[in-house]
C-alpha cells in the first residue's frame, strides 16, 4: 500500500508561492515609483535647457501656456486617471495594469527624447507625450501599493509601503538633481534616461509579478469615470491658470474662465459622488469614506501633499532667485545647484520613511503620522525665522527636519489607508490615495504661487522702479517694467534666467545704458538684494498657510483612531453589484465603518484571507 503525498510547493523564483515573492514585488514597484516620481520633477530643473533646445522663449507673450503645461501636464493627468486605473486593476488584475504602465511610460519617454520639431510645434510635441507619460505613470501609481498590500502580510506592510513611499516622495527631489545634471549634457537626455529604466522595468515586471490579489469584477462605470475626469481636469486646470495675470490683476482668479473651471469642476465632482453612491459597479466605492481610518488618512495626505509641493516650489525660487546668486553662482547654473542644496530633504526622507514604516507595523500609524506633520509645521515656521540670505547650515538642518517629518508621515499614512479597506477594493483605494497625493501637488503650485505673487505685488513694483532708475534706466521704461506682473520675475528665476536681463533685454534699453550700470543691473547681486524684502513678505504668507495646513493635517491624522487592519470574513460586494444584495452590502459597509470608528488595537481575525493576520503577529 502506498501513501499519497502532497508535492512540495514550487520554489521557482517567480511563482507567487515563493517565500521571497514579496521582495520581488517590492523591488519592482519601488523601481516603478522611482521612475514615475523622478519624471514628475525632472522637467522643473531642466526647463531652461529644454526650451533652449527647441528654440522657444517661454517668457514671451503667448508662450506662458507652454510653460505651464510642461510643468503641470504630467501631474494633472496622473491625478485625474489614477483612480480609474486603480478600479481597472481591481477588475482585470493589478499586475496587468501595472505592467502596461511600464510599457506606456517607456513609449512616451522614447517619443520625448526624439522630438523632431522646434518652436511651438516642438513644445506641443513635448506636452502631448508628457501627457502620455502621465497615463503610464497613473497606471504605476494606482497599482503599486495595492500589489505590495497583496504580497505582504498585515504585520509587514508598513516596512514595504514605507520603502515604496520613500521612493515616491524622495523621487520628486532626486528628479531635481538628475534633471540638473542631465540638462548640462543634453536636454534630450532628460527624457532618454527613463528609456533603459522603463525597458528593464517592463521585462522585470512581466517575468516576475503575479496576480495574487482579490479581483472585484464588474462593468466599467462610464458616468462616474467621465464626471470625475472632466471635473478634476477642469478644477486643476483652472487653478493652474489662476497663476497667470488677468486684466489689471497680478493673478488670474477673477478670470471668468478660471472661475467657471473651478465652480464647474467642483459641481461635477459633487455629481460624481451621487453617481457613485447609486452605481451598481462604481468606479470608486464612496462608502469607504465611512471608514474613519481611511477618510482621515486621505484628508491628512491631501494637506501634507499641498504643503510638501509648496515647499518644493518655494525653496527652488528662494535658492535660484536670491541665495545662490548672492553666493556667486551664475543664474544659468542655479537650477542644478538648487537641487544639490536641497539634498537634506531627501536624506531626511530616506532615514525616516522606512524606519517609521517598520515601527508603524507594531504600534500603528497615528503616533508617527501625527508627529511627522507637527514637525513639518514647525519647520515652516523655522524657515521664516532665518534671514533670506541665510547660513547654509541653518537651511540644511531645517529642511532635513522637514524631510524627516514628511518621511515619518508618508509611510505609516499610506499603510493605514491600504490596511483599512477590503481586499477587493485595494486597487481603487490605492488609486484614490494616489489622486489625493498628485492633486495636492498640482493644487500647491496654483495656491502657493498665487500667494507668493500676491505678497510680491504689494512691494516689488516700487522697489523695482527705484532700483532701475537709480542705475540710469529712463523713468518711462522703468515704470513699464515695474508694472509687469511679478509672475514674470518669478518664472524667470524659476527657469534659471537672469531676471533683469530677461525683462530689460527685449526693450533695447539695456544696450543703451553705460557699461557699468548695465553690468550692475544684470549682475549677481542687484536683483537678489532688490527682491529679498518683498520675497520674504510673500514667503511669510506662503509658509504660514502651509504650517496651518500641516497642523490641520496633524489633527486629522490623530483623529483616525488606534491601529486598525481590515479583516475580510467574506467577499465584500458593492451596493447593488451583481451577485450581491443591497442589504448584504450595507451590512458589510456598516460593519467596516463601525469597526473603524471603534479603531481596535488589534484587527478582527479570520482564516479566510491573508488580511486576517493579527497585527501583533511576528
Amino acid at each position: 500500500m502506498t501513501t499519497a503525498t502532497t508535492p512540495p510547493p514550487s520554489r521557482a523564483l517567480f511563482t507567487k508561492d515563493h517565500p521571497r515573492y514579496k521582495w520581488v514585488a517590492l523591488s519592482n514597484t519601488t523601481l516603478g515609483m522611482l521612475m514615475a516620481t523622478i519624471n514628475s520633477s525632472i522637467v522643473i530643473i531642466s526647463l531652461p535647457a529644454i526650451f533652449k533646445g527647441i528654440r522657444l522663449n517661454p517668457l514671451e507673450a503667448g508662450n506662458v501656456s507652454y510653460l505651464l503645461w510642461m510643468l503641470m501636464g504630467y501631474m494633472l493627468v496622473t491625478a485625474v486617471l489614477v483612480v480609474t486605473f486603480g478600479r481597472l486593476g481591481d477588475m482585470y488584475g493589478r499586475v496587468r495594469i501595472y505592467n502596461l504602465g511600464f510599457v506606456v511610460f517607456t513609449i512616451g519617454s522614447i517619443a520625448l527624447a526624439f522630438d523632431p520639431f522646434t518652436n511651438g510645434a516642438g513644445a506641443m510635441w513635448l506636452i502631448v507625450w508628457r501627457l502620455v507619460q502621465g497615463i503610464g505613470g497613473a497606471m504605476l501609481f494606482a497599482n503599486s501599493t495595492a500589489i505590495l498590500t497583496d504580497a505582504f502580510p498585515a504585520n509587514r506592510r508598513g516596512m514595504a509601503l514605507g520603502i515604496n513611499q520613500v521612493a515616491a516622495i524622495a523621487g520628486s527631489f532626486i528628479g531635481l538633481i538628475v534633471g540638473g545634471l542631465l540638462a548640462v549634457v543634453d536636454w534630450r537626455a532628460v527624457f532618454f534616461v527613463s528609456v533603459p529604466i522603463g525597458i528593464i522595468g517592463t521585462i522585470w515586471s512581466y517575468i516576475s509579478l503575479k496576480e495574487v490579489g482579490t479581483k472585484n469584477p464588474g462593468k466599467l462605470d462610464w458616468p462616474g469615470n467621465i464626471t470625475f475626469a472632466v471635473g478634476l481636469t477642469a478644477l486643476l486646470t483652472a487653478i493652474t491658470y489662476g497663476i497667470q495675470p488677468y486684466g489689471g490683476n497680478s493673478t488670474g482668479w477673477t478670470n471668468p474662465w478660471v472661475l467657471g473651471g473651478i465652480i464647474g469642476g467642483a459641481l461635477l465632482l459633487v455629481v460624481f459622488t451621487f453617481i457613485e453612491l447609486r452605481a451598481k459597479s462604481p468606479m470608486f466605492n464612496m462608502r469607504l469614506f465611512r471608514i474613519r481610518a481611511f477618510a482621515m488618512a486621505n484628508l491628512a495626505g491631501l494637506l501634507a501633499s499641498v504643503g510638501r509641493g509648496g515647499l518644493q516650489f518655494m525653496l527652488i525660487i528662494w535658492l535660484q532667485g536670491i541665495w545662490l546668486p548672492l553666493h556667486g553662482y551664475n543664474y544659468a547654473d542655479t537650477p542644478l545647484w538648487a537641487g544639490i542644496y536641497m539634498l537634506p530633504i531627501t536624506i531626511g526622507f530616506l532615514i525616516a520613511g522606512p524606519l517609521s514604516g517598520v515601527l508603524s507595523d507594531r504600534f500603528g500609524a497615528r503616533l508617527f503620522a501625527t508627529l511627522g506633520l507637527l514637525i513639518v509645521a514647525i519647520t515652516f515656521v523655522l524657515l521664516l525665522l532665518i534671514p533670506v540670505n541665510f547660513e547654509y547650515w541653518q537651511f540644511a538642518i531645517i529642511t532635513g527636519l522637514s524631510g524627516i517629518g514628511s518621511g515619518m508621515f508618508g509611510a505609516p499614512n499610506r499603510t493605514a489607508i491600504m490596511n483599512s479597506v477590503p481586499a477587493n477594493q485595494r486597487g481603487a483605494a490605492s488609486g484614490m490615495a494616489g489622486t489625493v497625493q498628485n492633486a495636492g501637488t498640482s493644487l500647491s503650485m496654483g495656491l502657493f504661487f498665487s500667494l507668493l505673487i500676491s505678497g510680491l505685488a504689494a512691494s516689488l513694483p516700487s522697489a523695482l522702479y527705484d532700483g532701475l532708475t537709480s542705475h540710469g534706466v529712463p523713468s518711462a521704461a522703468a515704470h513699464k517694467i515695474a508694472e509687469l506682473p511679478p509672475v514674470s520675475s518669478v518664472f524667470a528665476t524659476f527657469l534659471g534666467y537672469n531676471p533683469i536681463e530677461s525683462l530689460l533685454g527685449p526693450t533695447g534699453v539695456l544696450a543703451k545704458l553705460p557699461a557699468a550700470d548695465a553690468a550692475t543691473l544684470t549682475g549677481k547681486e542687484f536683483f537678489p538684494q532688490l527682491i529679498q524684502n518683498a520675497f520674504h513678505d510673500g514667503l511669510a504668507v506662503v509658509f504660514i498657510a502651509a504650517a496651518i495646513m500641516s497642523l490641520i493635517g496633524a489633527v486629522a491624522s490623530f483623529s483616525r483612531g488606534k491601529k486598525y487592519v481590515h479583516a475580510d470574513t467574506a467577499p465584500v460586494r458593492l451596493h447593488n453589484e451583481p451577485g450581491g444584495s443591497a442589504d448584504a452590502s450595507d451590512k458589510a459597509s456598516a460593519s467596516v465603518a463601525a469597526t473603524a470608528a471603534d479603531a481596535p488595537a488589534a484587527a478582527v481575525t479570520s482564516s479566510a484571507t491573508a488580511d486576517a493576520t493579527p497585527t501583533g503577529a511576528p
